[in-house]
This record gives structure tokens, sequence and C-alpha cells, in this order.
């Protein structure tokens, strides 16, 4: 039976390699942000969406690879998925009410990117059309491969957690300051 809903992949696979050279004493996803890991506050955004998610965590040498990974275990359970939400692990402030705009956004249009004051962010959404070329990626840029930026719809989002990744440990310390409210 097809899920009514895209599932959130999770990539989970990157070294965080920027973090520690930055000074980071542990993987960026596994750093503590408030007392509870980087990856547990994206973990508990997309749980309380309700979509239904997979976490790629499997160590693939590139994004691409990452997502086609995730894409083709995603069919194998479910071969009619329609669709997915891209969504990197080190998001931690990204809202459940954005997972959700573009889950909804997907039942209109194929390829959907949330907006946030003119900044594209994640999760980016794909529907089933893309499936095959999703689960084909390969290298370290991602689903941009694909050539397909003037297809999508910008949903605009109030959600700055959509746009506020963690690549540094300066990062870090921003966040922690916007969960503080001094940013």
């Amino acid at each position: 039976m097809s899920s009514v809903q895209p599932t959130v992949i999770v990539l989970a696979s990157g070294q965080g390699e920027r973090f520690k050279a930055s000074g980071g004493q542990v993987h960026k996803l596994q750093a503590l942000l408030n007392g509870k890991k980087i990856i547990d506050w994206t973990l508990d955004a997309v749980r309380a969406s309700g979509l239904p998610w997979h976490v790629e965590d499997a160590g693939h040498p590139g994004m691409g690879d990452s997502i086609a990974a995730a894409v083709r275990a995603t069919l194998q359970s479910d071969p009619q998925t329609p669709g997915w939400l891209i969504l990197p692990a080190d998001l931690p402030l990204v809202k459940p009410a954005t997972l959700l705009a573009v889950a909804d956004a997907l039942r209109s249009a194929d390829h959907v990117v949330p907006m946030f004051n003119a900044q594209r962010g994640h999760p980016v959404g794909f529907g089933a059309v893309y499936g095959q070329a999703l689960s084909n990626l390969k290298g370290n840029r991602g689903a941009a491969q694909l050539n397909i930026a003037g297809e999508a719809i910008e949903l605009i989002v109030n959600d700055k957690g959509c746009v506020t990744d963690i690549d540094t440990l300066q990062d870090l310390e921003r966040v922690e300051r916007l969960l503080a409210g001094n940013q």
C-alpha cells in the first residue's frame, strides 16, 4: 500500500569535515545544541510532522550517492511513493510546519523549494516523476545536478530554520544564540 504522503529523506552521510576543521571535536551531527545532538533536533521535527521518513547515514562518497541510495531504499519498501523531501540532517531548527507545507505543495507540483527571505532552503520536495533521476544521482552536487531549478515552485515559508544549517563550530554558536533569542 502506498503512503499518502511523500517520504522525508534525512541525509546524515556526510563526513562533517568543515565542522572538524573549524575546531569541532565530534562529528557535527553528534555535537550538542542546548544539550541535545544536532541530528536529534532535526529528527524531532521530522517525527513531529507525522510524515514517513528515512535516515540515510551509510557514509556514501557524495550527497548525490546518499540521495540515490535513500530513494532506492524507499522505492523498495513503497514502489508507489508519491515523492520525497530531501532534508540535510544539519538543519536543527527546521519546523515541522515547513515539512508539511512542502509535502502539501507536492500535491500540485513536482518540484518544490522552500524560500525564506529570498533564500532557497530545505527540505526540497520532488514528486514521484523524479524517482528514476534521483535514484541515479552520484557525486557531491546532490540533486542540483538534475538542472531543474527553473521548474521549481518557490514556496515562501516563515522558517529561518530551513536556511540555518550547521557546517562549522561558529554556525553552532550562532544557532545557540538564535535559540537564546540573542540574534
